[in-house]
């Protein structure tokens, strides 16, 4: 008996489309034709239709297909090593499964690091964007610090958020100061935030300077003045430079 290229799709629970593609990769060889032009599957393409299946169904690519048959007829390794791959996807699904209901649970944006997810929801957009950049260039421990020192009250955040582009030079001056002793206080808390690039995985030459670039694009022109004077009134009494953060 003989069947055509539907039938063999169907006895082999694949597609016709599955089938050409498999001839035209060298995994399925094409069958005799018929006087009419037809295709003429056998019993041995049905087996071969079903092998191909079988280890595309466990996870094996169609291009090492050919080289899991050669192996030999207990292919130890070559499943070892599927079921390595197989075991970090899984972990990597379960991770990525925890973090979306992290952020389900908070209602956070799904774009924020899952870590800062229960306290990112009181962010503004330009918070949210420089927690972004930060997460991208800090390491795991500076992140850590991060995210306990945001979680923190700071009742000059909306303020300093909400400072209108030309705020005048008292205004500046007025939140500056303002802003000066709790800065003092996070800092003492918080000692990491002196230098929180100092251990960044890319440098800290690199994370410094992309900070920075981040923080001269998303903050206006008066947000960028309190910070410098901020900064006067820090290196006044304290040498070592000030660190702002997302809050």
């Amino acid at each position: 008996m003989a069947w055509s290229t539907r039938q063999l799709a169907e006895l082999a629970d694949t597609t016709v489309k599955a089938v050409r593609y498999y001839h035209q990769i060298g995994l399925l060889d094409v069958p005799e034709r018929t006087a009419n032009g037809y295709k003429q599957y056998e019993v041995s393409h049905l087996i071969r239709l079903l092998q191909i299946k079988r280890l595309s169904d466990l996870g094996i690519p169609l291009s090492e297909v050919s080289a899991m048959e050669r192996a030999d007829e207990a292919p130890d390794e070559a499943i070892r090593v599927l079921d390595a791959e197989l075991e970090a996807t899984v972990t990597r699904l379960n991770r990525v499964r925890e973090e979306l209901a992290l952020i389900l649970r908070h209602r956070a944006p799904a774009y924020v690091p899952s870590a800062f997810a229960p306290i990112s929801r009181t962010f503004s957009e330009r918070q949210r964007s420089l927690l972004m950049v930060y997460s991208s260039v800090l390491s795991e421990e500076a992140l850590s610090g991060l995210r306990d020192m945001l979680g923190e009250p700071n009742d000059l955040d909306e303020e300093f958020e909400g400072l209108p582009p030309d705020a005048d030079q008292t205004t500046i001056d007025r939140l500056a100061s303002r802003m000066l002793p709790m800065v003092r206080d996070s800092r003492e808390r918080h000692p990491w935030a002196e230098a929180p690039a100092a251990d960044a995985p890319g440098g800290t030459r690199q994370a410094e300077q992309t900070m920075a670039e981040a923080m001269m694009q998303l903050y206006n022109p008066a947000q960028l003045r309190v910070l410098k004077r901020l900064h006067d009134l820090l290196t006044e009494t304290d040498p070592g430079p000030p660190s702002r953060t997302p809050r």
